[in-house]
């Protein structure tokens, strides 16, 4: 099985020449949850229906139809199910080297310090927020120029995501903290578990690599994801099963062993409580 497990995303989105993409996504439709993780590339969502939880570093938003959310580059976040809501959203993810040139002044000025984490960015927008109007227009003119492609469409996509930053750079507010000691230790957490997440883990591990307690780990991890640490490693391994069940024709035992699961009866067991399907029956949809 390919390994997928770092949580530092490296997949590449739309053409070489042209790194832009949208995915129409849904939450638990498509997925039930995205799990905590970060990248390189630009990614806005922009909720079409419904309610969700979007968590941004260390905080957990309230989403709701019609807000817009920024993850500038290395941004750690997650998008979750609330209660049982269901969440529509569009996904726009693109690279800021598709902005700018070589020696060109906007990417000395704006693209680079974007990309270095100097420049902030606003990283939640309401229909309240002054530069809302724009930059949701913004978003519907890419969405739908990208729908229809016609001759010239990527220069028009190109100019409104100027423009998209542009409104942003100009608003006041909700602007992006630091990175925290808290989101660079949990950076580093989740990178040891992409490690090993294939091994018996502790919480007794995991505490050691931030030279935490057991104890302390245990509430500094809950506040910090909204989970315990077993459960976010349970819906990790069972992510990553589900992408393999899709994926490849490996074995439900294979999937099972090469994700963490050293029993095959809990794995089915445990699948079926987060998918509400058997793993089958996930392979067959």
């Amino acid at each position: 099985m390919k390994n997928q497990a770092s949580l530092q995303e490296t997949k590449q989105h739309g053409a070489l020449r042209f790194p832009f993409n949208i995915y129409p996504c849904t939450i638990p439709g498509d997925f039930p949850q995205v799990a905590l993780h970060w990248h390189e590339n630009m990614e806005l969502v922009f909720v079409k229906r419904g309610e969700g939880i979007i968590q941004v570093g260390t905080e957990n938003y309230p989403a709701q139809m019609g807000d817009i959310f920024i993850f500038v580059p290395g941004t750690l976040h997650a998008l979750r199910q609330a209660g049982y809501q269901t969440m529509e959203y569009e996904n726009i993810i693109f690279d800021l080297e598709l902005l700018g040139g070589t020696d060109d002044l906007c990417e000395e000025k704006y693209l680079l310090p974007l990309q270095s984490g100097r420049l902030p960015l606003p990283e939640h927008l309401t229909k309240g927020d002054p530069s809302y109007r724009r930059a949701a227009a913004c978003l519907r003119e890419i969405e739908e120029v990208n729908r229809t492609r016609f001759s010239g469409y990527e220069l028009i996509i190109k100019a409104d995501l100027l423009h998209f930053l542009a409104v942003l750079i100009q608003e006041e507010k909700s602007r992006l903290p630091a990175e925290t000691a808290d989101t660079l230790r949990l950076k580093t957490i989740l990178q040891w578990l992409s490690a090993h997440y294939t091994e018996a883990l502790r919480v007794e591990d995991a505490a050691e690599v931030c030279s935490f307690s057991s104890s302390h780990f245990m509430r500094w991890f809950r506040q910090m994801t909204g989970q315990s640490f077993i459960a976010f490693l349970n819906d990790y391994r069972l992510n990553l099963a589900a992408d393999a069940l899709r994926t490849t024709d490996d074995s439900i035992l294979a999937i099972a062993t090469q994700c963490g699961f050293a029993n095959l009866s809990y794995f089915n067991r445990a699948f079926k409580a987060h998918f509400q399907m058997t793993p089958r029956a996930y392979r067959k949809r």
